[in-house]
Formats: C-alpha cells, sequence, structure tokens
C-alpha cells in the first residue's frame, strides 16, 4: 500500500464504484471500497484511507450519519472527506460543509477527470 495514495470509496451503486475504481487506479491511487454506511465507517477506522468519497443516500446508515460519526472519532476525524452525490439542493450542500466535508460534488455535474483533481486538490498535490 503506498502511503498517501489510499481512497475509501463509498458508494451503493456498484457501477459508477468500478468506473471511479478503474479511473482512480489508473492515477496511481489504492482504491477500498464500502457499499453502505456501516461498511464506510469500519473501513475508515481500519484502513485509515487517506480521503473519502462520501456519497449521501445509501443503506443503512446515510452519508451525512457517516461524516458525523467520522469525524466525531479521533481515529477519522482528520480524514479528508470529499462528499460524492445526486442531491444538487444548496440546503445538502451546506450540510455536508457544516458536518465538515473537505469538498462537495454532484455526481451529474461533474466528469470522473474534476473528481480526480479535487482529490489530489484535497491531499496537497
Amino acid at each position: 500500500m503506498e502511503s498517501g495514495k489510499v481512497i475509501l470509496l463509498v458508494d451503493d451503486d456498484l457501477t459508477l464504484r468500478e468506473m471511479y475504481d478503474e479511473r482512480l487506479k489508473a492515477e496511481g491511487f489504492e482504491i477500498i471500497q464500502a457499499s453502505n454506511g456501516e461498511e464506510a465507517i469500519a473501513k475508515a477506522k481500519d484502513v485509515k484511507p487517506n480521503v473519502i468519497l462520501l456519497d449521501i443516500m445509501m443503506p443503512k446508515i446515510n452519508g451525512f450519519d457517516v461524516l458525523k460519526d467520522l469525524k466525531e472519532n479521533p481515529e477519522t476525524k482528520d480524514t479528508p472527506v470529499i462528499i460524492l452525490t445526486a442531491l444538487i439542493q444548496d440546503v445538502d450542500r451546506l450540510q455536508g460543509k457544516k458536518l465538515g466535508a473537505a469538498d462537495y460534488i454532484v455526481k451529474s455535474e461533474t466528469m470522473p477527470g474534476e473528481v480526480i483533481a479535487k482529490i489530489k486538490k484535497v491531499m496537497g498535490n
């Protein structure tokens, strides 16, 4: 595992996870996947990724609750979280920022290359 290059990709949409997995691996990142909020919290604590890409609308625990949990936990509070969601409302953007998201990306408005650029920015590259 290359230090500084691990991304936890959290989304219940398998097709989207596979597409981002492929694109991010091509950029040299190691990808850990989670398909729901419970899995995301467990893997974030276990793997300690450098960045978390987090969907909001998911089964078991939604992304806002995952983000709140991660930011309240001393082990994960400093891990940058980028919300990657279909939710386009300003109220959702504000909620994400209030809970500590490093960025908020709307899936339908953003190409994968832009997402990769935002990940690199958050990582300081």
